[in-house]
Order: C-alpha cells, then sequence, then structure tokens
C-alpha cells in the first residue's frame, strides 16, 4: 500500500547517501527518497554535513516540499522547531527561545536604567 504524504507531516527517514549540498533519505520503508538539503539541517551554518549526518542515521524530519515525480524535500530544523516545548520533560527550549528571553531581560532593565537616569538628571 502506497503511503500518502502531505506538506507539513513529520517522518522519520533513514540516511542513505551524503553528498556536499544535502543528504538523501529513505522514507516509508525505502519506498520513497527524500533530499535534505544543507541548509535545512540546523539552524546555524553547517559547512560539513558530514558533522551533524551519516549514512545510516535514523532522523525525524518534517516535509516541505512534494515535487514532480514525488520529490520529497525534507527539513530537519523545520522537525525540531515543531517540538513541545515543555520545562523539566526533558525538553529543552530552542536556542532561539532562549535567546529571546535573554534579550527582553537584558531591554527591561536597560529601559528601567534609562528611566532612573532620567528621573535623576531631569527633575
Amino acid at each position: 500500500m502506497e503511503a500518502t504524504f502531505n506538506i507539513g507531516d513529520t517522518i522519520e527517514a533513514e540516511v542513505t547517501k551524503i553528498t556536499e549540498f544535502g543528504a538523501f533519505a529513505k522514507i516509508n520503508g525505502g519506498r520513497n527518497l527524500g533530499l535534505i538539503h544543507i541548509s535545512q539541517v540546523s539552524d546555524d551554518f553547517v559547512k560539513d554535513i558530514g558533522e551533524h549526518l551519516r549514512v545510516g542515521d535514523k532522523v525525524k524530519a518534517r516535509i516541505i516540499k512534494i515535487g514532480p515525480g514525488k520529490k520529497i524535500d525534507l527539513s530537519l530544523k523545520k522537525a525540531q522547531s515543531q517540538r513541545p516545548l515543555k520545562s523539566n520533560s526533558g525538553f529543552k527550549t530552542s536556542d532561539f527561545e532562549e535567546k529571546l528571553q535573554r534579550f527582553l531581560k537584558e531591554s527591561q532593565q536597560s529601559l528601567a536604567d534609562l528611566k532612573k537616569h532620567n528621573e535623576k538628571y531631569h527633575k
């Protein structure tokens, strides 16, 4: 029976080949092949995909495009960003959320400092 895939589905894939531009992965028991482009491996710059993936790795990937001939484009970073974020449950918040929280805290402190300065010198 042929599986039906939709854009946005999160699936399990097994890496079968590494190239300089990405990795090929079999899905649906090997009946379909997907491509994980190097730009979809991590939110950080990836110079060498071999530092992130190896042949035989099983990964969770999100389907981001289904092209002609059932060519399936996959994203690891989009699959990771869709994970539920729960505190104290084994899930870590994303780097972005941590940076955003730190930015907000620092911004609030800077604003409070600026208000104190203005009150002190502009009475």
